[in-house]
């Protein structure tokens, strides 16, 4: 009897060993169709590359769904052309190898790298249940998490709880009101593992990290698991160049109001810092832009940065610039033992950049446009 239960249990192992080589060879076989360098591919455990192949299977269907979407496919770069650098998954051409072919590919992957680098920031594709389908490859540089480690994830999982709620409005993608090419614009905060030195931390001890979302909601003629939302992500502060003469900086209280402006207003708007001190900036904002101006003042005060928009600025003397805002909010500086009166007031930083020339100069929209307002 045992040496029967022993010849037993023997083959009973030597059936388990094989189980998990044919299961460790079907793995090993669907990570190399994947379009990944090997080197990437190669240190994928299985949870892993099944949470790659689902992505790879809803991008390809997101690109192949219907000729309508040809027109969007042939600006897109291949999904495996700009996943880590692999090889092109060659399934659809038959394996041939055309040095044409190449050659697109080439110019198509230099032009992407153009495109990310001009961005100043990475794309985004998110389903409606907020999987994030498709990464691009420059995310690493912004949020320290690779692509490989980050899509198939849910964006709830990585995001701020209390930004939630404005994701799932954001990600509504089919419903009345909802349409192919619909604009979409939000602030989100997101786990970074980036520290201040630009070094890669560990995911514990991830930090919040504040993207400004802009896009277009991708419907498709199936069903809503092939439609989409196309995002380009850009972290706050951007990282713009030197301050030209088309920019001004101010300094309000929570409530908007002018506590600080520089000399460039004058040149741009007409209006001289001491005219503005006090005064808010709606005071200056077009009626039609006053959303615009509330929606990046709530986003201030939820998450401490944000990105306007464009929107007009009213000029001294009659028309309006569009402009567009960059705001930071300056936190309490918080007491020490040996000065207890270092308080600081809780401010808002701005940069402002005018974009246009004065348009419809010969019209005055609000009083505060008169030459004689401040005279009094």
């Amino acid at each position: 009897m045992t040496a029967n239960r022993e010849k037993r249990r023997a083959i009973s192992r030597e059936a388990a060993k094989r189980r998990r080589r044919v299961e460790s060879d079907m793995f090993e076989d669907l990570s190399r169709l994947l379009p990944l360098q090997p080197s990437v591919g190669a240190n994928l455990d299985k949870p892993s590359v099944i949470r790659l192949t689902l992505s790879y299977i809803r991008m390809h269907t997101l690109l192949k769904v219907n000729a309508a979407s040809e027109a969007w496919t042939s600006h897109t770069v291949g999904y495996g052309q700009v996943l880590g650098g692999g090889e092109q998954w060659r399934a659809c051409d038959g394996g041939h190898d055309d040095g044409e072919k190449d050659a697109e590919t080439a110019q198509a992957m230099e032009e992407t790298n153009m495109y990310l680098s001009i961005l100043e920031g990475f794309l985004m594709v998110l389903s409606a249940e907020g999987d994030m389908i498709y990464l691009s490859d420059n995310i690493s540089k912004y949020m320290g998490l690779t692509q490989t480690e980050l899509m198939g994830h849910n964006i709830f999982d990585l995001t701020h709880p209390c930004d939630h709620g404005e994701i799932r409005n954001n990600l509504r993608l089919m419903g009345e009101g909802v349409w192919c090419g619909a604009k979409r614009d939000f602030v989100m905060r997101i786990k970074s593992t980036l520290t201040h030195r630009e070094r890669s931390a560990n995911l514990k001890s991830a930090t919040w990290k504040i993207l400004h979302c802009q896009g277009r909601v991708k419907l498709r003629s199936t069903p809503s698991s092939a439609s989409c939302l196309l995002l380009t992500c850009r972290p706050l502060p951007l990282s713009h160049t030197l301050l030209s003469t088309h920019t001004f900086t101010s300094q309000h209280n929570m409530d908007m109001r002018f506590t600080y402006c520089d000399q460039g207003v004058t040149l741009l708007l007409g209006y001289s810092p001491e005219e503005l001190l006090g005064r808010s900036i709606y005071d200056l904002c077009h009626t039609l832009d006053t959303s615009c101006l509330t929606k990046n003042h709530l986003n201030l005060c939820l998450k401490s940065q944000s990105a306007s928009g464009q929107y007009r600025m009213l000029v001294r003397g009659g028309g309006y610039v569009w402009v567009e805002s960059h705001s930071a909010v300056i936190p309490i500086v918080r007491p020490s033992k040996s000065r207890l009166s270092s308080y600081q007031p809780l401010c808002i930083l701005c940069v402002t950049y005018v974009l246009s020339g004065v348009e419809q100069p010969s019209l005055q929209f609000s009083l505060d446009q008169t030459t004689d307002r401040y005279l009094s």
